[in-house]
């Protein structure tokens, strides 16, 4: 059994690299940081190739599905990414766009790249970790709600598309609210309600993933949210959403 992990170096990456690997899944693990990487596969049980790698690039994420292809990997996990908050108009182009390469386009191409290879094999797990983010636009976080808006979008297409043709491939949507990782201190937001850990959150993930779950939010209070966002008139939430992006911006 193997996995291949996306943004494994920290956070809920670095967790489901531990669980899987509790799991006796050897694992393929993927960041930009190979120290990172390196330190985490001391940790871990099973046997861990280490690719350091930026999946920004989109001939960086055709090279790694080249480079890993024939190696018979049973579950991927497309987690790279990272936020960004701040006006519209005052935050960075070329970041935002950096935040579209890795947020959109990295989860696209190995999607398309892994899912054929599941398909013809007719088994197969692919997990694309969005985020609450996905339920809704985000004032103050727009492009990032918008990158994770498109993730969920693109997951529940291809489920319809797996589901009437009667595929055994899985795919599903890690859509986790606050979670204690390095993401706030890239995005530059402090979350003001109490962030779930990474541990916990990896865990529930992967026993749900097994169990075929389409949406998967952990904690609580989140899915009590999502179910509340659906019966909440737009503008209402649009307000809502924008003095919680206030509040959290450093």
């Amino acid at each position: 059994m193997k996995a291949l992990i996306t943004g494994a170096s920290s956070g809920i990456g670095a967790q489901l690299a531990v669980e899987f690997s509790n799991l006796g899944y050897d694992l393929i693990l993927v960041a930009r940081r190979k120290t990172r990487l390196q330190e985490l596969s001391k940790s871990l049980k099973t046997k861990v190739e280490i690719i350091p790698l930026d999946l920004g690039s989109t001939f960086n994420c055709v090279k790694l599905y080249e480079q890993v292809k024939d190696e018979d990997i049973d579950v991927v996990i497309n987690n790279a990414g990272f936020g960004l908050a701040g006006e519209f108009t005052e935050t960075k182009l070329d970041r935002e766009m950096d935040m579209i390469d890795l947020n959109i386009k990295a989860v696209h191409t190995l999607t398309k790249c892994f899912l054929k290879d599941f398909k013809n094999k007719n088994k197969g797990y692919i997990l694309n970790v969005a985020s609450s983010a996905a339920f809704q636009p985000g004032p103050l976080m727009a492009t990032y709600y918008a990158t994770k808006n498109y993730v969920y979008a693109l997951t529940m297409a291809i489920y319809e598309e797996l589901r009437k043709e009667h595929s055994k491939v899985y795919i599903g949507c890690l859509c986790p609210g606050p979670v204690n990782t390095e993401f706030n201190k890239v995005a530059k937001v402090e979350f003001k309600m109490s962030s779930l850990s990474s541990e916990y959150v990896a865990h529930y993930t992967v026993k749900k993933m097994f169990q075929r779950k389409l949406v998967i939010i952990p904690g609580f209070l989140m899915k009590c949210s999502y179910y509340l966002s659906k019966f909440s008139p737009l503008r209402l939430k649009l307000k809502v959403i924008y003095h919680i992006q206030k509040s959290k911006l450093q």
